[in-house]
């Protein structure tokens, strides 16, 4: 039921204005006006300033009472993380976890292990606990005709760290490829030629745009991006260490590398150290993430930040805006990334070896245009 004040404009003769009316004056979607209606973030601030002054005019009043029957939805959200063994995908399901708590809503946590086949079949089975929605970061190798055939074509979803190429689904993440330019950029800024990139399968298509800015940095500074200087491994710290044990053996020995993930990197920096070499003097290295353990690290990793938590909070926002209504083609997110400055890469305080501890305070660069 609505209500208009006395004395103020009606959509209709004889009849209270509806959320139609207020969508149709202020030439945005019915969806828009719900989202402004219930005080979503994502809608930008001129058109709801523009929904609001229509509100006004038109004297209407929401009745959330009424909408809430009407929604009659689950409190339960579908969270399905590729890796749980990663403390990346495990900071990231806090984030998302805490946002969905004030929210209102309760997760049911599924770890698929980057397994195709467990991850239909989790989809599957959750579909029996009548979900709001779903928030998921896909396994290896997901493709837009296997996700369309699942639950997320009828349940709200949103994809989050890894996109699915062709799929209609929001996608919320970081910047790969603005990051890992940022990564490899800070390398050349230090001196470095020949940059390694080390860590990921080309089947991660966060792997192929982490790529893709490390190439970005490369050509920008007039260097080669030697396909040969990509040594891909499992996205662990045993891949990082197996990884970097075969770059550090070939003929010409890359004075840096730029890592898949903080995992990796720290499985790096272990293999340098077991050459017996020094992390930060005789190799550079620059992880991505900036998970917990990177400033613990020994040494101290230098890393991007990709914003964890935050990320985890908008994939849950914008998961309540598709619940809501939203076109899923208007609310995903790219967040940006900071470079940040340890020892690891040789610009922070001095390379300590191996046996030596040392946890200086990371230095944070402001993001580039």
């Amino acid at each position: 039921m609505v209500e208009t004040r006395s004395g103020a404009p009606k959509a209709g003769a004889g009849r209270p204005a509806t959320i139609v009316d207020i969508a149709a004056a202020a030439g945005v979607s019915k969806s828009t006006v719900s989202l402004v209606l219930r005080g979503s973030p994502l809608v930008k601030a001129e058109t709801r300033e523009k929904v609001e002054r229509v509100i006004e005019r038109y004297g209407y009043v929401y009745n959330r009472g009424a909408a809430n029957l009407r929604k009659a939805t689950s409190s339960f959200v579908g969270l399905l993380i590729s890796d749980l063994m990663n403390p990346f995908f495990t900071e990231l399901a806090v984030g998302v976890e805490d946002a969905l708590y004030r929210l209102g809503f309760v997760p049911i946590l599924a770890n698929t292990n980057e397994d195709l086949e467990r991850q239909a079949h989790v989809l599957r089975s959750l579909r029996e606990h009548n979900l709001a929605g779903v928030i998921m970061s896909p396994a290896r190798g997901s493709r837009a005709w296997d996700l369309a055939n699942l639950p997320t074509r009828s349940v709200p979803t949103v994809i989050t760290m890894r996109r699915v190429e062709g799929s209609p689904l929001p996608y919320v993440g970081p910047d790969n490829r603005a990051g890992s330019r940022k990564a490899t950029e800070h390398l050349i800024g230090l001196g470095h030629r020949r940059i390694a990139y080390v860590g990921g399968y080309a089947s991660i298509t966060t792997q192929q745009e982490r790529i893709a800015g490390w190439r970005d940095a490369l050509h920008a500074a007039g260097l080669p991006a030697d396909h040969s200087l990509i040594f891909e491994s499992m996205p662990t710290r045993a891949g990082g260490l197996e990884a970097a044990a075969t770059m550090l053996a070939s003929s010409r020995r890359p004075t840096a590398i730029v890592c898949y993930n903080d995992v990796v990197a720290i499985g790096a920096t272990r293999a340098i150290a077991e050459a017996g070499l020094v992390v930060g003097r005789d190799v550079a290295v620059v992880g991505f993430d900036d998970i917990a353990e990177a400033a613990d690290n020994n040494p101290p990793l230098t890393t991007i930040d990709a914003g964890t938590r935050g990320i985890g909070q908008r994939a849950a926002e914008v998961l309540l805006g598709l619940i809501h209504g939203a076109d899923p083609a208007e609310v995903g997110h790219v967040g940006e990334t900071r470079l940040v400055v340890r020892a690891s890469s040789g610009a922070g305080p001095a390379p300590q070896t191996s046996n030596t501890p040392a946890q200086p305070a990371a230095l944070k660069i402001g993001a580039s245009a």
